[in-house]
């Protein structure tokens, strides 16, 4: 009961306190605020954390678009066909997670300069194309190629957040896809190596 009330308490102090800013600008710090990183979890985050989920997100989509493309020939070889379903596997989730932070953060899911061709890693619709018009085992080569770089410029995109971030969990995620991917890098130049 005791630890009931004092939660209680504690609570209504940091309302309070929230409730007392009164109408002054914000300054460039007050411009984070505090949202759920997960559900009951509050953590203050920072616009880097904004900018590393609404880039991530698009990114992310993008590999799994490439691993759909390999997925669906005929003769894509085991090991590409294994890597593109785990690429699948782990970027589905985190996108969903990214978005919910969004969310949770009163972020659009997208950044206002929405043009990704830009972004570090992305493949161009040249590229997409080429992809998908291959066969294997050319298409192999070219899925690794480009998920190469593009696994390059997540892991950028990770080590900026890394390095800027202020959520807990966003930073946390930012340094699975920097271990993630970085040991998939290395999996595919061996892969490459070997053709």
């Amino acid at each position: 009961m005791k630890r009931t009330l004092m939660s209680v308490v504690v609570l209504a102090g940091a309302l309070a306190l929230t409730g007392c800013s009164g109408s002054e600008e914000p300054t460039p710090q007050d411009t984070s605020t505090v949202a759920g990183a997960e559900a009951g979890d509050a953590a203050a985050h920072n616009d880097a954390d904004v900018m590393f989920a609404q880039m991530m997100i698009p990114h992310h989509e993008q590999a799994i678009t490439m691993a759909d493309v390999v997925l669906a020939k005929d003769g894509t070889s085991p090991e590409v066909t294994e890597l593109a379903a785990e690429v699948k596997a782990a970027q589905a989730p985190e996108i969903e997670q990214l978005g919910q932070w969004l969310d949770a953060w009163g972020a659009d899911r997208s950044a206002e300069h929405s043009g990704h061709a830009g972004m570090s890693g992305m493949m161009t619709e040249e590229d997409l194309q080429a992809l998908d018009e291959a066969s294997a085992p050319e298409s192999d080569r070219l899925f690794l190629e480009q998920m190469i770089a593009h696994h390059r410029g997540a892991v950028e995109m990770a080590q900026t957040e890394i390095e800027s971030g202020a959520d807990p969990s966003a930073v946390e995620l930012a340094q699975s896809v920097v271990e993630t991917q970085a040991a998939e890098i290395d999996a595919m130049e061996a892969l490459l190596t070997s053709m």
